[in-house]
């Protein structure tokens, strides 16, 4: 069997870190030496990891200003979905389809793997999440729930499927916000979405898979009926709207 190199080892971590960090394009990585002692790592071995990841294009390394994360692979697919979804917000429900395959899954293994600090960082999330309830901005309750959930997801440990929920919340939050918002300013959505949440973090720090999954399937099933509700509503202002321009002429 192939021995895996240590260079090999440290770039997996440096991608891990990155990942869960959600470190965009343009950050910048740590200083080698304050790097090498986070990772517990020897320096020459960083520099090597360092550079493999440079070869693959997930880092970019600038003569005297120091080792910065570049475009991550998702953006480059999530790019024109941007523009699909801009033009066409239907196919935000796509998105959430999907979110239900991955999403039971990632709280399955999250409820089998995480280690106590990941459910100290899970209910963290969920804390920060109720108590920007009521905020000025509604996006900021809504970019604490896509933390929480991404959250559960670390707790999967599974790499790809992070990657993934990473860019997916990303096309949610940059494109079809104006409806993800109006969930948290329904009195009749917010109790619901609250008492989910709460389920769903109990279930993951219970490490009880089965309980999880189904805990994050109905909590999808009611985002996606409550953002339908949501634009019927639309419609039939709209509709009456222009029942009343066209009495009032």
């Amino acid at each position: 069997m192939k021995k895996t190199r240590l260079s090999d080892q440290i770039a997996e971590q440096l991608e891990t870190m990155i990942a869960t960090q959600g470190l965009k394009h343009g950050d910048r990585l740590p200083a080698e030496r304050q790097l090498a002692e986070q990772l517990e790592v020897s320096r020459p071995s960083l520099r090597e990891a360092i550079q493999k990841l440079i070869s693959k294009g997930l880092l970019v390394s600038r003569a005297g200003g120091g080792t910065f994360v570049q475009q991550a692979t998702q953006n480059h697919c999530a790019d024109p979905l941007v523009a699909l979804f801009r033009d066409n917000p239907e196919y935000r429900f796509d998105v959430l389809e999907i979110r239900h395959a991955l999403e039971g899954n990632a709280a399955w293994y999250a409820a089998l793997r995480a280690t106590d600090e990941d459910k100290a960082n899970i209910r963290a999330h969920f804390e920060q999440m109720i108590a920007l309830h009521g905020s000025d901005d509604p996006m900021d309750e809504a970019r604490a729930d896509a933390a929480f959930h991404l959250s559960i997801v670390e707790a999967s440990h599974n790499l790809v499927l992070l990657h993934v929920m990473r860019g997916l919340f990303e096309l949610l939050q940059n494109s079809i916000s104006h409806n993800l918002d109006k969930l948290y300013t329904i009195p009749r959505v917010f109790e619901p979405l609250k008492d989910q949440h709460r389920e769903l973090m109990e279930a993951v720090v219970a490490s009880d898979p089965e309980r999880a999954r189904k805990a994050a399937q109905e909590h999808l099933a009611f985002v996606e009926d409550s953002l339908k509700d949501i634009d019927a509503d639309e419609a039939r202002k709209v509709r009456s709207l222009r029942h009343l321009t066209l009495v009032g002429r």
